[in-house]
């Protein structure tokens, strides 16, 4: 659609119309970039969790990605079924469980990692690297408003 045509069209004024149709590409892309890996995006980020060490529970995690918690339950059941992660003791809590990264979920990860940076880059390449970074800023103010 070249940009003429496009500027005519309905809805290139609406901010959420826009901010869901750059999200489907996104993610589009990040899907076909994490497909080679097994993943999707919700169990990627899942497991990118679990390899930041911060010893998240499933409920952390949940509200970390506005998911229901009954879906991180299935998403990590998926994952340590894989041997990705592992379900330990909170050491703050004991009835609650927090996820670990196993050592083949940590080499998942850096892998799909790369995929996931080169999907990136291929999707915001019409923006040059300020602009990304601006956008970066942007998007974190929108999804963790102070």
């Amino acid at each position: 659609m070249t940009s003429e045509l496009r500027a005519h069209m309905p809805l290139t004024d609406d901010t959420a119309f826009l901010l869901a149709r750059a999200n489907a590409r996104s993610l589009a892309a990040t899907h076909a970039g994490l497909a080679d890996h097994g993943l999707r995006v919700r169990s990627y980020s899942v497991l990118a969790l679990a390899v930041a060490e911060a010893r998240l529970s499933q409920r952390d995690i949940a509200e970390y990605l506005w998911l229901d918690p009954s879906q991180v339950v299935s998403l990590v059941d998926d994952l340590q079924r894989r041997g990705l992660v592992t379900r330990e003791p909170d050491e703050n809590d004991r009835r609650a469980k927090v996820v670990v990264a196993t050592e083949a979920g940590r080499r998942l990860h850096r892998d799909a990692a790369r995929s996931v940076a080169e999907r990136e880059r291929e999707t915001l390449e019409t923006l040059d690297a300020a602009e990304q970074q601006r956008l970066r800023e942007l998007l974190l103010r929108l999804a963790f408003p102070v």
